[in-house]
């Protein structure tokens, strides 16, 4: 690098997800100034980028990636003055876009600037040392004392000192947050991957995310939730908006609420919720979900629904995060960090949230009695130990799925919740595994896509709701009439399914509602064991990101 050496005891890094340019050394960050002396990291996007680097080129900037990062360096450093806070204020003001940005200054190399629009950044207080990061995870093993950067504001971070500026220069007092994660579960703990130790926490995150929830008569307590009937009976609709596994989450949601609230439900992917002109009032509840609390599409859902009067009430595992922070009423997963980029542990944490508050709203609307509320909640009480059974059948999914990584294509069938299920391990398989999957509701493989089906083809096949099993299994004979390879997952009442499948797994019979939870996990592992087999990089798959701060 230009400009002399660096020194040692500052330094900033990032592993990058390609937005602008190939995944490559060029575009690999840190990026740098053409004199070397500022050095920038950057989570996010600049929307302006283009004209900004047209016009640092012609002052004579040289560029030599394909990053819009890149200009964040160039332009610091024309704005550099003597004082590297006062150019990165300069700067922002030249910015539009998200991000997170790091800066360094080699005549000022004892300081950190850190600046935060709509992308995560949080700053981690140590003794001698102070962090800055995207994620809790990142700082786990140094502190577990934090502080959360608002949008617009600027840090200037040294060894024994942070002092945080909002928008307009004046210094900010803030609030340390303490977080609770033990550092050992930020780590592998013997497991291969991060993913599979996250499976296997399962069972206990399902007790965490119960725990004084549920009282010993059967009470439903929702944390600091403030809904009455009054506030309830004045929702005409709920809207729940997510992205990816929170939106599957939220698909169950859906189907319990309006199951025991009787309250009609939309569900919307957040990247089409900020672009239609949603019909929203303040007879309208938006609940959204999101495991980092930071997914840019679900943060502007928000924006756009509180300013037509929408209550929000968040889904989310990461205490103080963005979303946590802009929603009405918040109930966290507490399923601890989930370091894998495929979520596992927060999809059933998430689903077991959404059941709860379904059936809260179901007792206050006066739809549920104790009795059907009881018997749903004794069973998600011991959906812990149902996880349990399918973990324990991991080594006979692992040989299903080693025979049959080499195929390319795959499909998933359900109805109902079945038919969710389907759709979460879809995605786990497309995913980690890369091999093309799709689910389908099983009715309507007539029509169009039992065409698909050839000798050969791997289906798999849930069926956990007993009002739909004749009909699923109806749908397993025309399949593997067509020769398809059928992994089945239902209930130990329904030995029969054995003679008509290649392989099947048999879930403990429990309540409907809560079959879901175990059936995933079985999808979880055949997914995992695929990627495996295939030699991919479980943890940190291809093209993704684990919080996905950009539109």
């Amino acid at each position: 690098m230009e400009g002399g050496s660096w020194p040692q005891t500052t330094g900033i890094g990032h592993t990058r997800w390609a937005t602008h340019g190939e995944p490559s050394d060029l575009n690999a960050h840190p990026h740098t100034s053409t004199d070397g002396k500022i050095a920038v990291v950057h989570n996010g996007i600049i929307e302006n980028y283009i004209p900004l680097k047209e016009k640092l080129i012609a002052q004579g900037h040289r560029f030599v990636s394909d990053t819009d990062t890149e200009v964040i360096a160039h332009l610091v450093s024309s704005n550099y003055k003597g004082d590297i806070l006062e150019a990165v204020k300069e700067t922002v003001k030249e910015l539009q876009g998200s991000y997170s940005v790091a800066v360094l200054c080699q005549d000022e190399p004892d300081k950190l600037i850190a600046i935060r629009k709509n992308s995560p950044l949080i700053i981690g207080l140590g003794e001698g040392e102070n962090f800055i990061a995207s994620d809790i995870p990142a700082i786990l093993k140094h502190t577990r004392t934090i502080y959360l950067l608002d949008n617009d504001e600027v840090a200037v971070l040294t060894k024994d000192d942070v002092k945080v500026y909002d928008e307009l220069g004046k210094e900010v007092e803030k609030q340390s947050l303490k977080i609770d994660w033990d550092p050992g579960d930020a780590e592998k703990g013997g497991y291969d991957h991060f993913m599979l130790k996250e499976i296997h926490e399962q069972p206990r995150a399902i007790q965490d995310t119960l725990t004084g929830r549920i009282t010993e008569d059967g009470e439903i307590k929702l944390d600091d939730i403030k809904l009455d009937k009054e506030t309830l009976d004045n929702f005409d609709h709920i809207q729940i908006v997510a992205c990816g596994t929170a939106y599957n989450a939220g698909m169950l949601g859906k189907q319990y609420i309006e199951k025991y609230a009787r309250i009609p439900v939309e569900m919307e992917a957040a990247s089409e919720y900020r672009y239609k002109n949603p019909i929203v009032s303040d007879k309208t509840l938006l609940i959204v979900l999101s495991q980092s609390g930071e997914t840019a599409d679900t943060l502007a859902a928000i924006d756009i629904a509180k300013k037509q009067g929408a209550r929000v009430l968040a889904i989310t595992n990461v205490v103080g995060s963005s979303i946590a922070r802009e929603a009405d009423d918040i109930l966290y997963t507490n399923a601890g960090p989930e370091i894998a980029v495929a979520s596992t542990k927060a999809y059933v944490t998430q689903v077991a949230c959404m059941l709860l508050i379904a059936l809260y709203m179901g007792e206050l609307k006066g739809n549920v009695t104790k009795e059907e509320a009881d018997e749903v909640l004794a069973a998600l009480k011991e959906s812990s130990d149902l996880i349990q059974r399918a973990l324990d059948d991991a080594d006979k999914i692992k040989d299903f799925a080693y025979e049959h990584f080499k195929n390319e294509d795959m499909y998933l069938i359900g109805r109902g919740e079945d038919y969710v299920t389907a759709m979460e391990g879809s995605l786990k398989i497309k995913e980690i595994s890369y091999v093309h999957s799709e689910s389908f509701p099983a009715g309507e493989l007539k029509h169009g896509p039992i065409a698909l089906i050839e000798d050969g083809t791997v289906v798999l096949a849930v069926a956990t709701q007993e009002n739909t099993f004749e009909k699923l299994l109806s749908n397993i004979k025309e399949v593997k009439a067509r020769g398809a390879h059928v992994l089945a997952i239902t209930s130990d009442d329904h030995p029969e399914i054995m003679t008509e499948v290649d392989q099947a797994f048999l879930i403990p019979k429990t309540n409907q509602v809560v079959a879901p939870i175990p059936a995933v996990v079985y999808l979880q592992l055949f997914a995992y064991y695929l990627a495996v087999a295939r030699g991919c990089d479980v943890d940190k798959p291809k093209n993704l990101a684990k919080s996905v701060t950009v539109e």
